[in-house]
């Protein structure tokens, strides 16, 4: 179809969005990251978000790559072309694309003139046949096309190919045949696109210097990472979706930086559980013996350790509990992000518990939100979460590069030395002397003084059974103290304020990037808006504060039940009302459209 007869906006460079839509287990996995590390190392801000199926072969799988010069890093709130590569989508994919947009399609087989748009470019490239005529192998026919419609993007949007070519080179370096078919790949597709159309696109990129400060990652391996920074030595685990990347990112890097270089003795222990039971059962025991013990799970394996959860609470051991969420209820979604675990680790376990909550945003705050996890752990003596999602963990974000602090040293807490237990009358496990709520505590083989039974049966302050009602409940509000305190040691929320602002916004972790975006737009707009971002749990003051200070207070989530606005009415004693919900549970990451909406419609209809 011409393009001559269609309206397109105006130019528009660095900032757009483009939608990657293929079949699972093709190999468009590489072509899609060797667009977004092209890009990236052109000095432009971009960001991708993977949107693939639970099964493991056949499936649909889409990739949507935003080019931002701004920084925003939400799910674009339009696309701007499409790259239809799967028939069974060709319908829902071409009206993806904005009016004005462009569609590339494989045109290898006709395209059903039912699904044409007059208001779209429409630009085909034989993919298919051209591979098929250059290789001839048929897992390479398959496999190349994608880097066949990643060089067709490169000529169209203007993607530097020496930047491609060296980007190639590193990942192929040690295998000459492959280098040598993906550069063919390459070269067919761009010089396809610039032979018969003209090239670039309206919507192009341009070389910038943003990046300079920056990487590419996701959040399991900057949390996994984390770990290792933090001291941690042991894992445990169970497979599951979307967590599973993180364990091994840890496995790998202890691989690397924990066996003795002299002797090649391993200084960790990784182990894969028969189930989700065992392997929190031995995160709990092995930081009950002194190691630093972590592990990686989503919203059905907290489900299933919810016991064990308990049994770290009221035994006061320490545990780290990576949570990646996903869809719920039961199996869900597994492959799509949520935020529905907050209610379900904020009191994790039967009878009365609460535990320390931490949200990063974004796999920069995943790092340092681990190691902060493991000092609250020891410091506090309890469970601690680290609440992720699909979106953060399992997609590459562009994050400030890392910096760590060489005179860090863990923070253990109250744990007795030989010297001091020597110094004891009698070791008592759970007497508070100082009134913080924390009782000291003994790793297991240091002094005999220091002995005592772990019981998750009825206690006394001195550790002894007991189901004595009083002795009972003096330990129970102890506790209570201790998380309370925990208030002011979790990050305190991030605030940005607008001058005169009487409406709020309040959201957490994943969502933060969408609202960033919305709160950007509706300033645009004449809206005054402050925004709050809670990044630990139990809240603090000025969480309570900020909802008060507000006449109209607007809670983004993504669930259906709005968790964070429950949470928040529990524990501050905001009354829900004051609280409207913005709630999105489709599985896919946040727009900043669906906030703007969601805020300007309410706020029109108050005033209707």
């Amino acid at each position: 179809m011409s393009s001559s007869s269609i309206i397109h906006p105006p130019t528009s460079i660095n900032s757009f969005a483009f939608k990657i839509a293929t079949v699972n287990c093709t190999g468009s996995a590489s072509a899609n990251s060797l667009l977004m590390q092209s890009i990236f190392r052109m000095g432009i801000p971009v960001s991708g978000k993977n949107i693939f199926p639970s099964n493991i072969q056949g499936l649909p799988t889409w990739y949507d790559i935003r080019v931002s010069k701004d920084g925003y890093t939400a799910r674009p709130p339009e696309i701007d072309l499409v790259v239809a590569l799967n028939t069974g989508t060709y319908e829902k994919d071409i009206a993806a694309v904005r009016p004005g947009g462009y569609l590339l399609y494989d045109s290898s087989w006709p395209l059903d003139e039912r699904l044409l748009r007059d208001d779209i470019t429409i630009l085909g490239i034989p993919f298919g046949k051209m591979c098929v005529e250059a290789f001839v192998r048929d897992r390479d026919r398959t496999l190349l096309r994608n880097i066949a419609y990643a060089g067709a993007l490169a000529a169209l949007l203007e993607i530097e190919m020496d930047v491609i070519h060296d980007a190639l080179s590193e990942k192929f370096s040690k295998k000459k045949a492959l280098l040598d078919a993906n550069f063919t790949a390459v070269r067919l597709g761009y010089d396809y696109a610039r032979a018969h159309f003209d090239c670039p696109l309206p919507i192009r990129l341009e070389r910038m210097n943003e990046n300079a400060d920056y990487i590419l990652m996701d959040g399991n391996t900057a949390a996994a990472l984390g770990a290792v920074y933090a001291g941690a030595t042991v894992g445990a685990w169970y497979p599951i979706t979307p967590a599973t990347s993180l364990m091994e990112a840890f496995a790998m890097f202890c691989e690397q930086y924990r066996v003795d270089p002299k002797t090649k003795e391993k200084k960790f222990c990784i182990i894969q559980a028969e189930d989700e039971l065992a392997a929190a059962g031995i995160v709990i025991g092995a930081n009950w013996a002194g190691a630093r013990s972590f592990t990686s799970t989503a919203g059905p394996g907290i489900s299933l350790m919810q016991e064990f959860i308990g049994l770290a609470y009221y035994t006061e051991t320490p545990a780290v509990f990576f949570d990646v969420q996903r869809t719920g209820p039961s199996t869900g979604m597994p492959t799509r992000t949520q935020q529905g675990d907050l209610m379900s680790i904020a009191y994790a376990s039967h009878g009365d518990t609460k535990h320390i909550m931490l949200f990063p945003a974004n796999p920069e705050e995943c790092f340092y939100d681990a190691v902060k996890a493991f000092d609250l752990a020891e410091r506090f003596q309890t469970p601690v979460f680290v609440l992720s999602d699909l979106d953060i963990g399992m997609n590459d974000w562009m994050v400030k590069r890392l910096k760590w602090d060489d005179n860090f040293r863990p923070d253990r807490g109250k744990v007795l030395s030989l010297e001091e237990i020597g110094k004891l009358k009698k070791f008592s496990r759970y007497i508070d002397v100082d009134g913080d709520g924390i009782a000291a505590r003994t790793i297991p083989g240091v002094g005999d003084k220091g002995a005592y039974f772990t019981r998750g049966s009825g206690h006394d302050k001195f550790g002894n059974y007991t189901e004595d009602s009083a002795a009972y409940q003096e330990v129970m509000d102890r506790l209570v103290r201790k998380l309370a305190n925990a208030a002011t040691a979790v990050p305190a929320p991030e605030l940005n304020s607008q001058k005169g602002a009487n409406i709020g916004i309040v959201g957490f972790g994943g969502c933060h990037a969408a609202i960033r975006e919305a709160v950007d737009v509706l300033r645009a707009q004449g809206v005054a808006v402050d925004y709050m971002r809670i990044r630990g749990f139990p809240f603090s003051q000025p969480v309570t504060d900020f909802l008060k200070a507000h006449e109209t207070v607007f809670v983004v989530e993504q669930n259906r039940d709005a968790q964070l606005r429950s949470l928040l009415a529990i524990e501050t004693g905001v009354p829900r009302d004051h609280m409207t919900p913005v709630l999105d549970y489709n599985g896919l990451p946040l727009t900043a459209g669906v906030v703007v909406s969601a805020i300007t419609n309410h706020l029109a209809g108050a005033t209707a």
